[in-house]
């Protein structure tokens, strides 16, 4: 079995399953055949056994007596689950999620901005130009999108709020997902002169300014998505 490799055959397992649930292909109610999944992924019952486990823990399956191992509703999903969150962006329907993940970030990043001005070491002002510099030197989109998450992460580093901190992951994993969407054709003129105002901000120690132009960075990059949307990007 080599479907995701680089995960070792449980870590496949868990990976295939969850994307089946999450995709929808096995609807929220229906009984899972291990005997069936076994034979798919070519594993051992232990192996399947134990990705269930995996993802009962995700809260994408349950088992009871009698009725065997069921898919739960989607209400009772850790929503906020690292590969949750990546299988729901990556999904051709996430785009309902990068919604949310918009109003999630509107919230916080301008927040973790304003924090960054006000706690910010001068070596962490150093790490947010490089990150901003690396973006500036890319072409590749992949190159481009690495860079962009070094600065949105460094930027909430700088927040000193551990807190603030946590929600790194939940952005980031969103964060990669629309800047594939954004950036599959290399550099976008609009993209770095937002992230410079952020920067510049922060650098003069401006909460009120870096706040500001955090939200602008924001607004601009939703109305470059829904421009993508609306040519059939998505």
């Amino acid at each position: 079995m080599s479907i995701y490799p680089g995960r070792g055959i449980h870590g496949q397992v868990v990976e295939a399953i969850g994307r089946r649930i999450v995709s929808g292909q096995e609807a929220p109610g229906s009984t899972l055949d291990l005997d069936a999944l076994e034979i798919t992924y070519d594993v051992s019952k232990t192996v399947v056994r134990e990705a269930l486990k995996v993802l009962a823990a995700k809260g994408l399956v349950d088992a009871r007596p009698k009725r065997g191992t069921f898919v739960r509703s989607r209400s009772q999903w850790s929503l906020l689950d690292p590969d949750l969150l990546r299988w729901q962006f990556e999904e051709p329907s996430g785009s309902g999620l990068l919604d949310d993940l918009y109003e999630v970030r509107i919230i916080v990043e301008p927040a973790g901005a304003r924090l960054a001005a006000l706690r910010r070491t001068e070596e962490e002002v150093e790490l947010l130009a490089a990150a901003l510099a690396a973006v500036d030197e890319q072409a590749d989109a992949e190159a481009i999108i690495e860079a962009d998450l070094a600065f949105h992460r460094q930027l909430l580093e700088a927040s000193h709020n551990e807190l603030l901190i946590r929600m790194e992951y939940i952005i980031e994993i969103g964060l990669r997902a629309r800047d594939l969407l954004v950036h599959t054709e290399g550099h976008r003129d609009d993209f770095l002169p937002p992230h410079r105002a952020v920067l510049d901000a922060v650098r003069r120690a401006d909460p009120d300014g870096a706040e500001r132009a955090m939200r602008e960075l924001l607004e601009q990059a939703a109305k470059d998505e829904q421009q993508i949307k609306n040519r059939g990007g998505k």
